[in-house]
C-alpha cells in the first residue's frame, strides 16, 4: 500500500505487562489490534514483576510491530504518525515502547504523539463512533486508578473524583488472593459472582453517601478479610461464589451511585465507562438500567478495548490530530505518575 494518500496512525503500548501494537486511520478507524499477553508468565508471582515485564516487552515488540504491518497490509512508508504511551505505568515497561516509537518517528520523519494511558481509556468507548468525542460524564475503573471525569472535548478534561487508596480493579485482585483464586483474581470473582448471592453479606458501600466524588476500598477490602477469618476452611464453592457476589455488589453499588449523581450534577446527556473493570458484566448491566432510566446515551468500551491495548492510543492520537492538538516533541519524557490532563 505504499504511496496510499490515507494518514495511519502506527501505536505502541507498555505500560504494563502488556505488549501492544495497534494501527488506526487518520478516523480513528482500527485497522489492527495485537496484544502479546504475560499473564501466565506473571501468574507464579501472584502480581507484575517489573523486570519480568520490561524483558518480555524487549522480546516481543520487534515481532509484534511486523506482524500488525503486514496484518494491515502496509509497509513502514506507509506510517504517517507514531504514538506510545508515555505514562502512568512502570518506568522499565514505559521505556520500552516510547523509546522504540521515538525511534521509529525519527526514522520516517512524521510526527510523534505521547499519549496519557488514562486518556486512552477515556476515548475507547468511543473508537467505534470515530474522532468526534461528545461533552460527557467519564468512569474509568482498572487495575490502578479509579476516576471520575468531566470531558468537554478532546485534551480538556475536568477530574471530578478519585480513589483514595486502592482503585477498584486492585480491590478486585487482591480479594481474588485472599480468596486463592487464580491469577489474575478480577476476572475470577466475576465469574463466581454468577453463581452467588450479592445479599448473602452485608458488605459496606464505602463513600457511597459521602457527597462528593471520591472513592474508597480498602475498608471493603478489609471487611473481606475479616469475614474470611470467620470462615471454616477449606473454603466450600458455595460460600466463595456469596462472597465474590456479595463483594461485586458493594463495588459496583458505588461505582453506579457515584456515576449517576455526577451525571446529574452535570446535566450530561451521554455517561461513558471504561477500563479493565468496565467487563464486569454486572457493572454493565447496571450502567444500562440507569442510562435507560435517566434518558442518557451509554458509552461503555469493548471488552477488546477496555484492558491494556494499543488501539486505545492509536485512537487517542488520531483524536488529538483532528482536534489540532500540536505533536509532542521527541525529547519528551516518559512520567510513570502522569495525571490525566498532562502530557508526558
Amino acid at each position: 500500500m505504499t504511496g496510499c494518500s490515507r494518514e495511519f496512525v502506527l501505536a505502541i503500548e507498555t505500560s504494563c505487562d502488556e505488549t501492544a501494537v495497534a494501527i488506526c486511520d487518520a478516523d480513528g478507524s482500527i485497522l489492527v489490534s495485537r496484544v502479546a499477553s504475560q499473564i501466565a508468565l506473571h501468574a507464579p508471582y501472584g502480581g507484575v514483576v517489573p523486570e519480568l515485564a520490561s524483558r518480555n516487552h524487549s522480546a516481543d515488540l520487534k515481532p509484534l510491530v511486523s506482524a500488525t504491518l503486514k496484518e494491515a497490509g502496509l509497509e513502514w512508508g506507509d506510517i504517517s504518525i507514531v504514538a506510545a504511551t508515555s505514562g502512568p505505568g512502570l518506568a522499565s515497561s514505559l521505556l520500552i515502547g516510547d523509546t522504540t516509537a521515538k525511534a521509529v518517528a525519527a526514522a520516517l520523519d512524521c510526527p510523534f504523539y505521547s499519549i496519557n494511558h488514562m486518556e486512552g481509556h477515556l476515548l475507547s468507548p468511543f473508537i467505534e463512533d470515530g474522532c468526534e468525542i461528545p461533552p460527557h460524564t467519564a468512569l474509568i475503573v482498572s487495575g490502578g486508578h479509579t476516576l471520575l471525569i468531566e470531558v468537554h472535548a478532546v485534551g480538556k478534561y475536568t477530574i471530578l473524583g478519585s480513589t483514595k487508596d486502592d482503585a477498584a480493579g486492585e480491590a478486585f485482585d487482591k480479594v481474588g488472593k485472599m480468596l486463592e483464586l487464580p491469577y489474575p483474581g478480577g476476572p475470577q470473582i466475576s465469574r463466581r459472582a454468577e453463581r452467588g448471592n450479592p445479599a448473602a453479606f452485608d458488605f459496606p458501600r464505602s463513600m457511597l453517601d459521602s457527597g462528593d466524588d471520591e472513592f474508597s476500598f480498602s475498608g471493603l477490602k478489609t471487611s473481606v478479610r475479616y469475614l474470611i477469618d470467620k470462615q471454616p476452611r477449606p473454603l466450600g464453592d458455595g460460600v466463595l461464589n456469596d462472597i465474590c457476589a456479595s463483594f461485586q455488589a458493594a463495588v459496583v453499588d458505588v461505582l453506579v451511585g457515584k456515576l449517576r449523581r455526577a451525571a446529574r450534577r452535570s446535566g450530561a446527556a451521554c455517561v461513558a465507562v471504561s477500563g479493565g473493570v468496565s467487563c464486569n458484566s454486572n457493572l454493565r448491566e447496571r450502567c444500562r438500567e440507569f442510562a435507560e432510566r435517566e434518558g442518557l446515551v451509554l458509552r461503555l468500551a469493548t471488552p477488546d478495548y477496555s484492558t491494556d491495548n494499543a488501539a486505545m492510543i492509536a485512537f487517542a492520537a488520531a483524536a488529538r490530530r483532528r482536534a489540532g492538538v500540536p505533536r509532542s516533541p521527541l525529547n519528551t519524557d516518559i512520567n510513570p505518575n502522569l495525571r490525566l490532563g498532562e502530557t508526558g
